[in-house]
């Protein structure tokens, strides 16, 4: 086990080296490009995800939703660690000073505030909201604000497809936008089962 995990993780390692040479003219991404803009916004819009994902599989013991949180975590949690590897490998912080999605020309759109710091993420208020709820409850808010998070991830993503220079990165956002949308479409079937529809 311990011997193919390690094989797992070379070979990701392996995949985030080889990223961080497939760029259109071989240069290193700046600080304020889109491909870095893009790897720190992804990476704190998927964090939260994963975090919605985990408080939803403790509220709930229905097979489908449990099963659809664990993917969403794993897949954005795997994201995130190519993600930011790749601003280590660019030697490029992991933070800026600049507001979020500064590299799409969206810096001075206002944000919904308490935590929700880009398109579709989730207030403060909401995460705790999410975290009091069990059962059917907590299935159809999760589906909603999971919904509303995809739909921000699909804008962000559509916006590297069109600026980042970085070609696998460029095709992992593009990646994103088709898996999210399937998403969308199942968990709208999802909560029309529960008698809800998206918010």
């Amino acid at each position: 086990m311990a011997v193919a995990v390690a094989g797992v993780l070379v070979a990701a390692g392996a995949i985030t080296y080889a990223v961080a040479e497939d760029g259109a003219s071989g240069d290193t991404p700046s600080a304020e490009s889109a491909d870095a803009g893009f790897a720190r916004d992804m990476a704190v819009h998927h964090q939260q995800a994963v975090e919605m994902s985990y408080i939803v599989r403790d509220r709930t013991k229905d097979v489908e939703v449990r099963r659809l949180a664990y993917d969403i975590a794993q897949t954005q949690a795997n994201q995130r660690g190519m993600l930011l590897g790749w601003l280590d490998l660019w030697e490029l912080p992991k933070v800026s000073a600049d507001p979020p999605m500064t590299w799409m020309g969206m810096g001075d759109m206002p944000s919904a505030g308490e935590g929700s710091l880009m398109p579709g993420m989730a207030t403060d208020s909401e995460m705790k909201k999410l975290g009091t709820l069990n059962g059917k409850q907590a299935e159809i808010f999760y589906l909603q604000l999971m919904t509303d998070h995809h739909q921000g991830g699909i804008h962000m993503a559509k916006g590297c497809v069109q600026k980042c220079t970085v070609g696998v990165e460029k095709r992992l956002a593009q990646g994103m936008v088709a898996a999210q949308q399937s998403e969308i479409d199942l968990m709208a079937g999802m909560l029309k089962e529960r008698g809800a529809k998206p918010r």
